[in-house]
């Protein structure tokens, strides 16, 4: 088993640094010269519009892609000049709730729990069912754990989603879409689990949503991008007091503005009368 990557630097505030970040998906633009600074032990929120790129954020900090320029550091360490199997130990420190919660459907939600505990530890299986259990307790799930995927309702799914990802006991979770789908109460739910999990544990969570008032009422700071940019960054207080109009359009969910309704086109009376 390869050692797990140690920083390069001393500790310092900061879990996660971006610098400079370019990334283009064919002739299309995600990021141009982009900077982020995730806190070690706070909720960081990535807030924007669909399509604007903010799973791929993820994507690059966990070293699924590789940026056209730039750096990203995890703890000092970059990410993207380590080899395959150091990345693999690197990425045991970080965990992912997806957006679908990509559980495996032919195991239990115990099975599911224990399965990352089995592919990357030699913990004995008495071990690993104290750890399941206590998992599944901190998501209120403990008495769920012989059923199976398909008998779980969407709120139970994302849960024992959650518990699946803090198994190895991680430095830092990131949570993509975590509220899509969800009824109020299952909403309500997952967002006390994200803010009593980080404050229980410690740990680090990225959140990207474009749920804006959900996610601001559980984060310490939050980043608002698009068009390859950081628009605005801050506290919840200071992005909803941002000038930007942009900004405000985003979170107050105003149809039209900088962002248009209309997707540009020629005019509706040369279209309806076949003009050239």
């Amino acid at each position: 088993m390869p050692p797990i990557p140690q920083p390069s630097a001393a500790d310092s505030a900061t879990l996660v640094r971006v610098r400079g970040l370019h990334f283009s998906r064919g002739t299309r633009k995600i990021y141009d010269g982009v900077d982020v600074d995730i806190p070690r032990g706070k909720v960081t929120a990535i807030l924007g519009p669909s399509g604007t790129g903010k799973t791929t954020l993820l994507r690059i900090i966990g070293g699924q892609w590789r940026p056209e320029t730039g750096a990203v550091e995890f703890d000092g360490i970059n990410v993207h000049r380590l080899g395959r199997s150091e990345l693999y130990a690197l990425r045991k420190r970080m965990g992912m709730l997806f957006q679908n919660g990509a559980l495996l459907t032919d195991l239990s939600v115990y099975e599911n729990i224990a399965f990352p505990l089995r592919e990357h530890t030699r913990l004995p299986e008495n071990a690993i069912r104290d750890i399941v259990l206590m998992k599944l307790e901190a998501v209120g799930l403990r008495g769920a754990r012989d059923l199976y995927p398909e008998e779980l309702s969407g709120g139970m799914s994302r849960r024992v989603a959650l518990a699946r990802a803090i198994a190895l006991d991680p430095e830092m979770v990131m949570y993509d879409e975590p509220f899509t789908g969800q009824d109020p109460i299952s909403m309500g739910v997952l967002m006390r689990l994200i803010r009593s999990l980080n404050q229980s544990l410690g740990i680090t969570s990225v959140i990207v949503s474009h749920d804006v008032d959900e996610v601001l009422s559980i984060a310490d700071q939050a980043y608002v991008i698009a068009n390859g940019q950081v628009l605005a960054r801050g506290t919840p207080d200071e992005i909803r007091a941002s000038p930007l109009e942009y900004v405000q359009q985003f979170l107050q969910g105003r149809p039209d503005g900088p962002v248009a309704f209309h997707y540009k086109a020629r005019s509706l009376r040369d279209d309806l009368l076949g003009s050239a």
